[in-house]
């Protein structure tokens, strides 16, 4: 039982050097240990702030981004759609080009071969009639190969003429 009761000198003793120890830690370190841990509790607080206000910037930037990508996926619709107009355009001008010069191609095709076939049918008439003389002169060369029967066609030709 004496080990659990200890004797009036120790307590006496234990309680100098509890309050001996305490000044000096009151004294030298209680302060720092405070400011330590205030600094730390500051440090913490800022660093929560921070954090807050990062945050808030970051869903700032977030929306901003968000609405940047919705400007350009539309900026991008109308330029696709202006494109577009713009090929339609150029195919239907190309069309319509093709389309004229087709037009211009076949009726110069028709007024070429109009000029050819009139060219033609001159030519044709003009060597049907050498042709008509030729055989004509024959005719008659064969036929009036004597001077007195020409004399007598001249006269029947002549008489003809009056007639008439």
């Amino acid at each position: 039982m004496d080990l659990l009761l200890p004797h009036l000198g120790l307590i006496v003793w234990t309680v100098l050097a509890f309050l001996v120890v305490l000044f000096i830690l009151k004294k030298f370190a209680w302060g720092p240990i405070l400011k330590g841990l205030n600094d730390r509790e500051a440090n913490i607080a800022g660093s929560i702030a921070t954090a807050e206000k990062v945050k808030l910037e970051m869903s700032q930037l977030k929306s901003e981004n968000e609405a940047l990508l919705v400007a350009a996926r539309e900026e991008r619709a109308v330029m696709l759609k202006e494109a577009k107009e713009i090929k339609d355009k150029m195919i239907n001008d190309a069309k319509d080009e093709a389309k004229a010069q087709a037009a211009k191609i076949i009726n110069d095709a028709h007024a070429s071969i109009n000029n050819q076939k009139m060219a033609a049918l001159t030519d044709i008439k003009n060597q049907v009639g050498k042709m008509v003389i030729e055989v004509s002169e024959k005719i008659l060369r064969r036929e009036l190969a004597d001077k007195t029967q020409q004399e007598t066609y001249i006269r029947q030709l002549a008489e003809e003429i009056k007639l008439n």
